[in-house]
């Protein structure tokens, strides 16, 4: 007997589909992915994957998967512009939509089991979570996660509002009637980070698991295993690669390498993203005299972006805010030492076998300590090798996607 599963999975597609796409979609996508070798699902998803799911279904048949799309009236688009506030808005809005489909759907199908997946934020209600009559898993979610008070200080007033406006916000959809009827009919409460699960109740905690919301592919793996390592490579590199905005802290990249520079010239720092901040960034280059050090990249698909981890010396990531950290799992995954903040999803994924993770207490101990960091690595290729090695270990037992697909049906099947 196949079980019918429910999905809700508003972002739902892999970078193969879609430029430069988010980690909400590859952990949709994927999730439902697996699932599908087990169950009969049915996923419910934003109107605007369609496009890029067709096209990975020619590619990628799955055969016991069965997309229904969803998208709210016109009038509601101008609310998708808004990446702070609007989306989210908009996605609330999409959850009440979808439920009414839901039921209808249920009706006809009889589904086992649902499982909101995306947006996998740990505080916004799933009205059919809350509401169908079946068994209910939600997550893995993010979101308590906060920019340290230090940190914020050396914000402008538009960045400072902006994390006033996501607190506040927060605390709104947290105390909402239908998150709260959810949160305590769900079976099990998937989190990403420790963050997420000290910010839920004690009675909710008791069901809540950590799983991450980031994974690796077979074939990605395999990839890494064809690469050669690059002959007579005389410059150490550092690279750091992400969205090139605020919270993701490439000023603090650039600052730590400085002071690591200053020791160490034949070290180059290589920046993959882009963003608003990549203006700034650039002028903090030119005032501390790194013009010919700091290499910036634009945007660069995933395949390309994993050989460029795999021929770095480190990866270094000193994101402020971020509940997954995909680009962490990938460095792990490409055997490079990690070194990054001990706070959310970065400081769930390394440990000390893997990498060196920083304590953020305020921005100029935190510059100070990256570059120790560096240094300690620098200066000992076998730590180097040691690390990578355990971090490649660690992403192959325990991010694998398949793994993770098959993590996730031994947690439904307990309640199916």
């Amino acid at each position: 007997m196949r079980y019918k599963i429910l999905i809700c999975a508003y972002s739902c597609v892999s970078e193969s589909g879609v430029k430069n796409i988010g980690g909400e979609a590859e952990l949709g996508w994927n999730i439902v992915k697996e699932l599908g070798r087990f169950f009969d699902v049915y996923v419910l998803t934003h109107a605007h994957n369609q496009k890029s799911i067709k096209k990975l279904l020619l590619k990628d048949s799955q055969k016991n998967i069965n997309f229904i799309y969803i998208r709210l009236p016109k009038v509601f688009n101008f609310l998708e512009k808004f990446h702070k506030g609007g989306i989210q808005i908009y996605s609330y809005l999409w959850q009440i939509k979808a439920y009414f489909i839901a039921k209808n759907l249920h009706k006809k199908y009889n589904f086992d089991l649902f499982h909101h997946i995306t947006y996998a934020n740990d505080w916004m209600a799933s009205y059919i979570g809350a509401l169908l009559p079946i068994p209910y898993i939600r997550g893995p979610g993010g979101g308590a996660h906060k920019v340290p008070k230090e940190f914020i200080k050396q914000y402008n007033t538009k960045q400072k509002l902006g994390e006033i406006v996501r607190s506040i916000g927060q605390f709104i959809f947290r105390h909402d009637p239908f998150f709260i009827i959810g949160q305590n009919k769900a079976k099990t409460i998937l989190v990403c980070n420790k963050e997420s699960f000290d910010a839920l109740s004690l009675k909710w905690q008791k069901k809540a698991l950590l799983f991450p919301v980031n994974g690796i592919s077979k074939k990605e793996f395999e990839d890494f295993k064809n690469l050669e390592v690059l002959k007579n490579k005389n410059n150490f590199v550092i690279l750091s690669a992400g969205k090139l905005i605020k919270i993701k802290g490439f000023d603090l990249v650039i600052k730590s390498f400085k002071f690591f520079n200053d020791k160490f010239e034949n070290t180059t720092l290589k920046i993959i993203g882009s963003g608003p901040e990549e203006i700034n960034l650039k002028k903090i280059v030119q005032k501390l005299g790194l013009e010919n050090k700091v290499v910036f990249d634009q945007w660069v698909p995933r395949e390309k972006l994993l050989k460029e981890m795999f021929f770095s010396d480190i990866f270094l990531f000193l994101s402020l805010r971020d509940g997954g950290g995909q680009v962490v799992v990938e460095a792990m995954a490409s055997g490079k030492p990690v070194v990054c903040f001990d706070i959310a999803g970065p400081g769930f994924h390394i440990d000390e076998s893997c990498g060196i993770k920083i304590k953020p207490e305020n921005p100029e101990q935190a510059i100070k300590n990256t570059a120790i960091a560096l240094e300690k690595l620098y200066k000992d290729k076998e730590l180097r090798k040691e690390k990578g090695k355990n971090g490649k270990e660690k992403a192959e037992r325990e991010y694998e996607w398949e793994k993770l697909g098959n993590k996730l049906k031994i947690i439904y099947e307990k309640f199916l």
